[in-house]
């Protein structure tokens, strides 16, 4: 596989992938699927509506009695037998078939740059991939964003960095409205249409002892364009004890985070409250 990269500016690890092994022909098929989608009636959109126990599926993760922000399908894409196939939309036509294409080449995409991660840091090229646990994560978060007229709140209300270890970011080929925080500025993600922008999540942070870090981001809203986006978090096995890879601490370098389970159920009880969940991990 032989990637381009695009980064943000000099100093700054924001990634935009090219030469990635899919066409901009896929990448619009993927697009507009998803669109289509979200622009079916309610009533069918809400027959693949989440549930109180099971977060896959159509819905918002917005308080009750706001305007949302964005609207989403959530599907977890792998380990294969814990897919929600009732949340899998059978309209529009070839839906599952196109995303079950879409998240094979993203797991090929996820696991180069994993290794070539590892090898930057002279470590064993499955190092991190070996990290991640038997049953690792792969889930497809399909955001719709409406226009939405409080920019100041959007951002506020947005402001993270990813609970994953790594993440593929496919943004809408149009509307620009991503930010990333980096030495107390913010900067615009330009829009680069046949890229897949990876995002480093606060796990590869945990596991690098800090060597690789999170990437704060935000939502910009449009005021007059909706806008489509597709994020696939790629998250080791939730069982799996996740803490800084043992060849990367030393004498000089001792740990940075605590070794822990289920980092992931610690992401919104901190993200509630302005936080970043990887402040609790911190030694």
């Amino acid at each position: 596989m032989m990637l381009c990269f695009y980064f943000l500016t000099y100093n700054i690890c924001v990634p935009q992938l090219v030469n990635h092994g899919m066409s901009i022909e896929f990448l619009g098929k993927i697009r507009d699927i998803s669109k289509q989608f979200f622009e079916l009636p309610l009533e069918e959109k809400e027959k693949y509506s989440k549930t109180s126990i099971n977060p896959d599926g159509y819905g918002t993760d917005y308080p009750k009695n706001t305007s949302p922000i964005s609207y989403r399908l959530f599907l977890k894409i792998y380990p294969e037998e814990e897919r929600s196939l009732d949340r899998w939309p059978k309209d529009p036509q070839n839906f599952g078939e196109l995303l079950n294409e879409y998240g094979m080449e993203v797991q090929k995409l996820h696991d180069f740059i994993a290794r070539a991660m590892a090898q930057s840091l002279n470590l064993e090229e499955d190092s991190f991939l070996n990290g991640y646990g038997v049953n690792s994560e792969m889930v497809l978060r399909i955001n719709y964003y409406p226009p939405f007229a409080d920019v100041d709140r959007a951002r506020v209300m947005t402001r993270h960095s990813d609970a994953s270890a790594l993440t593929f970011l496919l943004k809408d080929r149009e509307v620009e409205a991503l930010e990333v925080l980096n030495d107390g500025s913010w900067f615009k993600v330009p829009i680069i249409p046949h890229a897949i922008m990876v995002i480093i999540g606060d796990q590869i942070e945990i596991m690098s002892n800090g060597i690789f870090k999170s990437v704060e981001h935000r939502i910009r809203p449009n005021l007059e364009k909706g806008r489509i986006s597709l994020a696939m978090f790629c998250s080791p096995d939730l069982e799996k004890e996740v803490g800084p890879l043992k060849e990367l601490v030393t004498e000089d370098c001792p740990p940075l985070y605590k070794t822990m389970k289920r980092y992931k159920d610690s992401f919104e009880q901190y993200y509630i409250k302005g936080l970043r969940p990887i402040s609790a991990v911190k030694i």
